[in-house]
Formats: C-alpha cells, sequence, structure tokens
C-alpha cells in the first residue's frame, strides 16, 4: 500500500512540476530533474530498485516507436548529411573525451568502464528539446535535424554501450570480433524492422476494437525489442524501422476513433514513462550519497562536473565548425551569420534526458556489479541535472535572441494539401444531387473561391461554417445537457449524444483552439 500511495503521489506532483513547467516556457523534464533530487533527500522514501535487464525495454521501446512514428522519411533523406554527422560523429566524439575525462580524473577506473560512461551520457534528449521548441519559432530544418539526431544517435551510443559494458564486466574485448557483429547486428535490424511492420500492418487490419490496438502497440514494442536484443540485434534500430514502415502504411487502414485515441495514450504512456525515470534514478542518488564518504562525494562531485563540462564543450566543438551544419538556418540564401546562429541553436539544445537514465539504470549491480557504477550513475544525474537546468532554462531565451525566423514550410505544405484535399472532396459531389450533398459542395465550393483568391493559393484551416457549427453545437450541448437535468433523458443517452457532440466539435475546430 505504501509503494501504491507513493506512485499516486509521484504522478500528481508530476503533473503539477510539468504545468509549472508550461508556464514559464520550460521544457518539463527540467521539474521533472529537479524533483527528482528533492527524492533524493526525502527521508523515509521507499526502496524501489528496477531490474537493470528490464530498464532498457521499459524506458526507451516505447519512446523509440513514438518517435519513429512521428518521423518525416523524406526530411531524414534530405538532410541526412548533418543528422549523421550528429547522431554518430557527436556521439562518438562525446563518447571519447568523457572517458578520456574520466580516466584522468579516476586513473584507477577501468577504460571499458570509461568508455560505458562515455556512451552513457553522449545522446541528447528529444523530449527536453522538442518541449522547448513547441515555444519558439524555429526553422524547420533545426527542427528535423534535431529530431533526427535524437532518433538515431540512440543506435550508435547503445551498441559503444553494449561493447563497453561486456568488456567491463567479461575483460575481455576483441576487435576482430566485434566488427561482423557490429555490420551484421545493423544489416539485420534494417531488414528485420520493416519485415516485422509489414505482417504487422497485416494481422491489425482484422482488429478494430480501439482498446485491443492499442494495447497491442504496446506488446509491438516490448516484443520487438525483446525479441531483437535476443537474437543480437540492435533494439533500437529495429524498433525504429518498425515505426517508420508502420507509419508509412497504418493511416490507410486505420479508424480514426482508434487514432485520435491511440495519440492521447501514447502521449501519456511517455509522459509517465519519463516521470518514472526521473523517480528512480533520484531514489538512486540517495543511497549512492550515503555510501561514500565526504571526500568520495566532493571528487564524484568534480567527476559530474568535468564530465558536464566535457559534454557541452565537445558539442559546441563538434557544430559549430561544420560547414553543413551552419548552413541548416539558412532558406535560400543566408548570411554566414545567421549560419552561426544556426549552429549555436542546435549546439546548446543538447539536453539528456530518459536515455541517459536508462542506460545508468541499466548497469549491473552485482553478479558480478559493474565497476565504478556508484561514480557512473551519479555522473550520468549531474550531466543530466547541469544540461537540464542551465541549456533547457535558457533555450528558449537563446533562441529569442538569436532571431532565427521560419518561413513555415509546413505551415505551406499543409495549405496546399489542404486545398487539394478540399479540390477533391468537391470533385465527388459534383455528381450527387440531394439536398445534403448540394449545401456541402457548396460549403467547399466557397472555401476553394476563398483560397484561390489568396496570393499563395491555400486553404484556411476552417471551413466557411465551421464558426456557425461551433455555435449551434454549444446550443444542442446546453439543451440536451438541461434534458438531462431535468430528467427528460436519462445519462445513458446522454453520454451517447456528448460524444456526437464532441466529435462534431472536434471536426469543426481548428487544431490550434483545442
Amino acid at each position: 500500500m505504501m509503494i501504491f500511495q507513493w506512485v499516486v503521489g509521484v504522478l500528481f506532483g508530476a503533473v503539477l512540476l510539468a504545468g509549472l513547467a508550461r508556464r514559464v516556457g520550460a521544457p518539463y523534464p527540467v521539474f521533472l530533474a529537479l524533483g527528482g533530487i528533492g527524492l533524493a533527500f526525502v527521508p523515509a522514501v521507499p526502496d524501489l530498485v528496477l531490474d537493470p535487464e528490464l530498464a532498457l525495454a521499459l524506458f526507451l521501446a516505447p519512446v523509440l516507436l513514438d518517435a519513429g512514428y512521428d518521423t518525416s522519411v523524406r526530411d531524414l533523406r534530405t538532410h541526412w548529411r548533418p543528422i549523421a554527422g550528429l547522431a554518430f560523429g557527436a556521439v562518438i566524439a562525446t563518447t571519447a573525451a568523457v572517458a578520456v575525462v574520466a580516466k584522468w580524473l579516476v586513473p584507477d577506473m577501468p577504460w571499458a568502464a570509461c568508455i560505458v560512461l562515455g556512451a552513457v551520457v553522449a545522446p541528447p534528449d528529444a523530449v527536453a528539446a522538442l518541449s522547448v521548441l513547441r515555444h519558439v519559432s524555429l526553422p524547420h530544418r533545426l527542427s528535423t535535424i534535431l529530431r533526427g539526431e535524437s532518433l538515431l544517435n540512440d543506435a550508435g551510443s547503445l551498441l559503444i554501450y553494449r561493447f563497453g559494458v561486456t568488456a567491463a564486466v567479461t575483460g575481455t574485448f576483441a576487435l576482430s570480433e566485434v566488427g561482423p557483429a557490429f555490420a551484421i547486428e545493423i544489416l539485420g535490424s534494417i531488414v528485420v524492422g520493416p519485415v516485422l511492420a509489414l505482417l504487422y500492418s497485416a494481422a491489425m487490419r482484422r482488429v478494430a476494437d480501439a482498446p485491443s490496438v492499442i494495447v497491442l502497440q504496446f506488446v509491438s514494442a516490448f516484443g520487438i525489442w525483446i525479441g531483437a536484443e535476443a537474437f543480437h540485434l540492435s533494439g533500437v534500430l529495429t524498433v525504429v524501422t518498425f515505426a517508420i514502415t508502420v507509419a508509412r502504411i497504418a493511416p490507410g487502414h486505420t479508424p480514426p476513433r482508434t487514432r485520435i485515441v491511440s495519440y492521447a495514450v501514447w502521449d501519456t504512456a511517455v509522459f509517465v514513462l519519463n516521470v518514472l525515470a526521473f523517480v528512480l534514478i533520484g531514489l538512486q542518488i540517495g543511497p549512492i550519497l550515503e555510501r561514500l564518504t565526504h571526500e568520495q562525494q566532493v571528487s564524484y562531485a568534480l567527476v559530474g562536473a568535468a564530465v558536464f563540462l566535457t559534454v557541452v564543450v565537445v558539442r559546441l566543438a563538434w557544430v559549430l565548425p561544420t560547414a553543413h551544419l551552419a548552413r541548416l538556418g539558412a532558406e535560400g540564401s543566408e548570411t554566414r551569420d545567421r549560419g552561426l546562429s544556426a549552429g549555436i541553436a542546435v549546439s546548446w539544445a543538447g539536453m539528456r534526458g530518459i536515455v541517459t537514465i536508462a542506460t545508468a539504470l541499466a548497469l549491473p549491480e552485482r553478479d558480478p556489479a559493474f565497476p565504478f557504477r556508484d561514480l557512473i550513475v551519479l555522473t550520468a544525474f549531474c550531466v543530466i541535472i547541469g544540461t537540464l537546468t542551465i541549456q533547457g532554462l535558457t533555450l528558449r531565451l537563446l533562441l529569442n535572441r538569436l532571431g532565427l525566423e521560419d518561413n513555415d514550410p509546413v505551415g505551406r505544405e499543409v495549405g496546399h494539401g489542404r486545398t487539394e484535399a478540399f479540390r477533391a472532396a468537391l470533385e465527388t459531389l459534383e455528381d450527387v444531387d440531394d439536398a445534403p450533398s448540394k449545401a456541402l459542395r457548396e460549403e467547399f465550393r466557397i472555401a476553394l473561391e476563398q483560397a484561390e483568391a489568396r496570393d499563395n493559393g491555400f486553404a484556411a484551416e476552417a471551413l466557411p461554417a465551421d464558426a456557425a457549427r461551433r455555435r449551434a453545437i454549444e446550443a444542442a450541448r446546453d439543451r440536451v445537457l438541461a434534458l438531462r437535468s431535468s430528467g427528460a433523458i436519462g445519462d445513458d443517452a446522454y453520454y451517447v449524444l456528448e460524444e456526437e457532440f464532441d466529435w462534431a466539435e472536434m471536426n469543426a475546430t481548428p487544431r490550434g483552439d483545442t
């Protein structure tokens, strides 16, 4: 019962912290991290320990599936050079630099453990960066780069992490054996993920119940990760390629009700997983500090600060001199100063989060214990806190100061697509002469006339009668609510009508007003 009460309290506190983050325009992981610090010093907290073998699957599989589903294949292909440079080059450079710094500060630390520490803190977190980017106008190219980097950098860092953990635990490492295994793992994952997606999509066409569909989505995320790891493939690449493939197939046969409910459930799941991750690592900090002497605490704190500075400096040093990244802020011809501003923005959006937590928690605690595990976990937490608070709380101010503007390429494409969609709908109704079709045809005709009157030819977000629809639906809600209050209709009938009004109002409400 005590654990349940703590879970309820933590979730309630997380919602309050997320609300505070939205009010100040900060990424909510910043406040979750601060909450984790608070838990580390709360007396009589429950002893919650996560099985290290479960950490990666629990935290990364659903987060990667959700991110992969939202990834644009076209944008990845267009910007593959800078994305690859960050996702693999920056990860390798950060891992190497952190390993050298750790070995210099802690000479007794094995090289394999130093490399594992570097791999743990190397990958930035998409959730933290994108929660800031929602509040600012950032060029679409930069948003695409950051999304693509966060999706793929986990693969590179986890490969290094796994090899480092194996070497540290077994004491052996043979490059001649690792090379072929590495190639097979990458190629196999890239092939298996899309194949599983095709099989999954074919099977899901037979499932119409929304709760069953959502449960199967989570089962597929965890099942694919576990299966990939069991067959010595990359869980990250298998899940990501699976999600990207499903996203290209599923929209054609997924019912709207299922899609809307699914999006809401997955947003909630990612939020809860972030909460759980920060709570678990916060609960580990207290016992670690208790096991250390005062001198060790000071020494570990210095290592954490040094690794944090290394992570920030390496990202700046990697991004700013790279010409093709500096050009990412430009749309057409652009000045060198504008390119430098884009590079600064990308450099500073390197907050660490759930991936770093998951890999730190996944280190073996016993039989045998991973060497310098406490130091790695504490250092990882220092890097997370440092990047989230210092970079996360200043990123919005920095982006506003840099003055990077976006000419809204996504908005232009949406406007063009909406115009063509209205035209297709109108063409479908041309040969139908009943009264409802005539009324709908007239509405689409007016919408197209309004679009063609614009300089860009793009349709507005709302149909001409949407405002009137919302007023009518509001009046209908009030009347039906009065009928329920008076007893003229029962609750069962009311809930059926309420759902009908909800769907009608969603159809008549612009996305920005929901």
